[in-house]
């Protein structure tokens, strides 16, 4: 038996199932084997019998020792498991050929068709291939469709043959575009269905409901009950016999029906036990109201992840702590299980905030303006559900067409950009992100800081398609636009005021945001009285917007007597429904007494009844009391609608590519990482390493005497370049740092003499030789490992575009070849690569492959914390990388990887 080996800790993971549940994966171990033993003792004969080709009452204790222990590398086995009940196993033992190895699963018959096979299968694969397994195959008995459908359906290319009355299967395991799309789309539905099983429960319970008026368990049951929810709701307490005129239960055991979602509103030190009853009770979801883990510093966090641990392994969801709670405003479900004091109108706005304080806020902005919610999720410390998860459910919610979000942290980044850039291909993504705050954990988690540089959150949103602004106002401001008007189809902008020094000002600020002025019309005649200013606001708006080259239009007034802003926001979106295009309003001042300007207007109110018409959108006109807040809304929903319409590329594997040769390279080289230090290869080790993705290093030799110098110069070939090794001086011509077109060895002599004169002050001495690269462009490439964001890769003009101005573009991999041209083009300096004064134009093609590369090697290995290119020269024929540095760092699992898992 071979000897038990450890594993590494990221191979535990807490997963969602198919019908939204959750368990929790990890390797097994020889304390499994009771539990084991169990789990087969339940299965019924058909099960053994399609696992073992034979029937078997129980394991002997030989089979038990077998299928525990295993080494974490030849033999490998996850188990998942809910509470300390294994519902599922499954294992990989490596054959003969060293690459290859079979697989087996087994799961639970209550459990079937939860999608434990393929959860499995993803994790086995992601063990086998870091032991360098790269194939598995199989044996299925015929009638055990269901297991062959695990592996069909998984995205790989599975071969099949019979063979002896069984069907044998085998498959290559490197990740493939329809294998990851596969895990992709399972681990889509499994989220998004857990979200909408807590946004639409059968059954309520509000556990430590009070009668005590204006505590949180007197307000939650109070708004669940008032707001019409049309399933069961039970308070819990055990201090009390009735509440809210219902039977009051002691404890969640004793409510008579199972209950889906548990609300937790008890004191802080009190939750945990609370949470234990429920998972004993079969609760699906909590949502813990209760505060204080935040502000408990270590032993809040340490608590919470217990909290969090407890629940997911027992197959529940954890909304909280500190939620404000959860809204559904679906007329079936009307759920309002949160502090709002009133049930929303209905409406297509999906809102997700992270903070209690803000979320408040949100609502009460929404409800001013009269903006109609489908749901809304307060996350509190987001310590399980996230924003990753509200937005897998708002993809598929067809109530929900606008999404904002108030984000204090983005968990796991990786994963919220995937997320991001596909809902955002079909709806608005509005996101909050304080600039003050920058990157961060929410409170309660372990402390992780951002090594990214400033800008590389916000080009992560960029690529996703988000709409990024910095204040809950603003995010207010584009979601009025959004859910309200058609989106505008271009930049060109109509602009109509009554005053022609405030239409000047609109246009010139639309004009700074890079829209197109498409009209300006600042004689709108508003003082000839309703029934001739009306008809005449209408037919001119009417025509502007009529013509093809105008895509929106914002109308700024000054206020006119015997005019209502409710009679101007009819007339104006009467023009928006005719020419299905978007109209906005700025009123400067109030035009009628008492009356609200900022939200949504509608004919007899001031504000929105909530309600959505046949295309979904909430009638109204989105009215601003700023005409600049309104273009700028505008201008963000532009940019927008650019993004979305546009194509958005491939990912590419550029050819010649090696991922794992290049592994297998830099596993060699990790026994010289030391803790959390890291280490730099060498001037070979890194050229070795480069060309496994196609990145060929101009080549350079040290030298220490003139003679070695000029041998160097005839191994490299004339002309030649001489360069000191100082890392602060080798790229200053300026200040001697480096000596070009050197074509005879009496010039290398006369330079290597006058270049260490030139170097004294600075004591750097050591120099080397190299050839001498075509004239071009010099570029910088570095990309980083951050502990938030994973690979983070950076483009500029190297210089003092970089150095003084930092003038860098910054892309978050995989990258596909939109995403880098755009990088290529986003410095202000980029225009040097373009035929900036007369020069000729570089050769970007070869730039955006050597990027491609670069962000590929990035992508693939973690291990590598920081890969500079400084500089790369792009000339008119293509690219020469001068220099490289690669410094390898301790290998940490990054939040998002080819096995699906729950993360912070």
């Amino acid at each position: 038996m071979a000897e038990q080996g450890h594993y590494p800790e990221y191979w535990e993971a807490d997963v969602v199932l198919r019908d939204g549940g959750t368990g929790h994966l990890r390797p097994v171990t020889p304390a499994d084997a009771p539990a084991l033993q169990e789990f087969h003792m339940k299965q019924s004969q058909s099960s053994i019998y399609l696992r073992f080709f034979t029937y078997k009452a129980k394991l002997s204790n030989k089979e038990l020792a077998r299928f525990t222990n295993v080494d974490y590398r030849d033999r490998v086995a996850f188990v998942i498991t809910i509470g300390a009940e294994i519902i599922g196993i499954g294992r990989y033992d490596r054959l003969d050929d060293p690459t290859e190895a079979e697989v087996a699963f087994n799961i639970s018959d209550g459990h079937q068709g939860r999608g434990l096979g393929s959860i499995l299968l993803e994790h086995l694969a992601a063990a086998a291939r870091e032991n360098g397994i790269r194939r598995f195959s199989a044996e299925v008995l015929p009638e055990n469709r269901k297991m062959i459908g695990v592996f069909a359906d998984a995205g790989y290319e599975v071969r099949r043959h019979f063979d002896d009355g069984v069907i044998a299967l085998d498959f290559n395991i490197d990740p493939t575009d329809k294998s990851r799309a596969v895990m992709e789309a399972r681990e889509h539905r499994a989220e998004a269905r857990s979200v909408a099983d807590l946004l639409s429960p059968s059954s309520v319970a509000v556990i430590g409901a009070s009668r005590e008026w204006g505590t949180v368990g007197y307000q939650l049951l109070e708004h669940i009950i008032e707001g019409g929810f049309t399933g069961s709701v039970y308070a819990v307490n055990p201090e009390a016999f009735e509440l809210a005129g219902m039977v009051c239960h002691a404890r969640i055991a004793d409510v008579p029906e199972p209950v889906q979602l548990a609300i937790i509103a008890v004191p802080y030190d009190q939750v945990l036990g609370v949470a234990e009853e429920c998972a004993r009770a079969g609760v699906k979801e909590l949502l813990v109201a209760t505060a204080g883990f935040a502000n408990d510093g270590e032993r809040g966090l340490a608590r919470q992840r217990r909290l969090v641990r407890h629940a997911r392994a027992n197959g529940m969801r954890v909304v909280g702590p500190a939620s404000l709670g959860l809204i559904n405003t679906r007329p079936d479900v009307s759920l309002n299980a949160s502090m709002a004091p009133a049930m929303p109108a209905r409406g297509g706005l999906g809102l997700f905030s992270q903070s209690a304080g803000i979320g408040v806020l949100l609502y009460a902005a929404a409800q001013r303006r009269g903006l109609g919610l489908s749901s809304t999720i307060s996350a509190g410390n987001r310590a399980d559900v996230s924003g990753n998860d509200a937005m897998q459910y708002w993809e598929d919610d067809t109530d929900t067409r606008v999404v904002g979000m108030y984000l204090e942290s983005v968990g796991n980044p990786r994963k919220f950009s995937r997320i991001a850039r596909r809902l955002a291909t079909s709806k608005p993504v509005i996101v909050a992100k304080s600039d003050v705050t920058g990157l961060q954990l929410p409170p309660g988690h372990a402390v992780r800081t951002t090594q990214a540089p400033a800008g590389a959150l916000d080009a992560m949103l960029r690529q996703s398609g988000v709409i990024r602004v910095n204040t809950n106002e603003q995010l207010m401001d584009v979601v009025q636009i959004a859910v309200s008007q058609p989106l505008p189809a271009g930049r060109s902008l109509a602009v109509f005021s009554n005053s022609a020094a405030l239409g000047r000002v609109v246009a010139d600020a639309a004009l700074g945001l890079d829209l197109e002025l498409g009209s300006l019309q600042t004689d709108l005649v508003l003082d000839a009285g309703m029934s001739v200013a009306l008809p005449l606001l209408r037919a001119t708006v009417t025509k502007t917007l009529a013509d093809d080259a105008v895509h929106a239009a914002v109308v700024t007034l000054l206020p006119s007597p015997g005019l209502t802003t409710e009679k101007i926001a009819q007339c104006l979106q009467e023009c928006a429904a005719e020419t299905g295009k978007p109209v906005v309003a700025a009123f400067t001042g109030i035009m009628d007494p008492g009356a609200h300007v900022e939200g949504i207007l509608t004919s007899g109110s001031s504000g929105s009844s909530g309600s959505t018409g046949e295309d979904g959108r909430q009638p109204g006109l989105p009215c601003f009391s700023s005409p600049g807040a309104a273009v700028a809304a505008l201008a963000s929903l532009v940019r927008y609608t650019e993004w979305s319409a546009r194509d958005h590329g491939h990912f590419i594997e550029p050819a010649g590519a090696d991922p794992d040769g290049a592994r297998a390279f830099i596993d060699t080289l990790l026994t010289r990482v030391a803790g959390d230090g890291l280490t730099r290869l060498t001037a070979d080790e890194t050229t070795r390493l480069l060309r496994f993705y196609g990145v060929e290093l101009l080549p350079s030799l040290p030298f220490t005497s003139g003679a070695e110098a000029v041998a160097a110069a005839d191994t490299l070939g004339w002309p030649v370049v001489i360069k000191t090794m100082d890392e602060h001086l080798r790229h200053r011509l300026d200040l001697g740092g480096v000596r070009l077109n050197i074509s005879t060895p009496e010039d290398l002599l006369t330079n290597i003499a006058q270049m260490k004169q030139a170097l004294e002050p600075y004591g750097s001495f050591e120099l080397e030789v190299q050839s001498m690269a075509p004239s071009g462009q010099g570029c910088m490439v570095r990309a980083i490992e951050d502990p938030l964001l994973g690979p983070v890769l950076s483009f500029g003009l190297a210089g003092d575009a970089v150095n003084l101005l930092d003038d860098w573009a910054h892309g978050i991999p995989p990258l596909t070849d939109t995403d880098v041209a755009d990088l290529v083009r986003a410095p202000r300096a980029s225009g040097k690569l373009f035929g900036y004064q007369g020069l000729p134009k570089a050769h970007v093609a070869a730039l955006e492959d050597l990027i491609s590369r670069l962000a590929l090697l990035k992508d693939e290995h973690p291990e590598i914390a920081l890969l500079e290119i400084n500089p790369v020269l792009v000339s008119t024929t293509g690219v020469t990388v001068l220099s490289a540095d690669v410094r390898l760092g301790n290998p940490q699992q990054r939040t998002d990887s080819a096995r699906r898992a729950m993360r912070d």
